[in-house]
């Protein structure tokens, strides 16, 4: 889906269209509508520097205890601990 933002609103927003993008996806999983790969590929980001974007805005990453333990199993798995 495409949405056109009129230049005259990114003008007067003081924006570029990149960083409008920007702006979403922070906004967005902010509020836990999209996750860090989603927000970041949305933004045109690789997900570190998407990180750095939100550590910059005081938002931190959503990282519950569920993701932990995946996480741990993994690196379990992999026989990396």
């Amino acid at each position: 889906m495409a949405v056109v933002i009129p230049d005259e609103t990114l003008y007067a927003a003081h924006l570029t269209a990149a960083e409008l993008k920007q702006e979403l996806a922070v906004l967005l999983f902010e509020r836990d509508r999209l996750t860090l790969m989603q927000a970041a590929e949305l933004a045109e980001m690789r997900p570190i520097p998407f990180q750095h974007l939100l550590a910059s805005r005081g938002i931190s990453p959503h990282y519950d205890v569920p993701e932990l333990d995946r996480d741990i199993a993994t690196l379990r798995q992999l026989g990396m601990l």
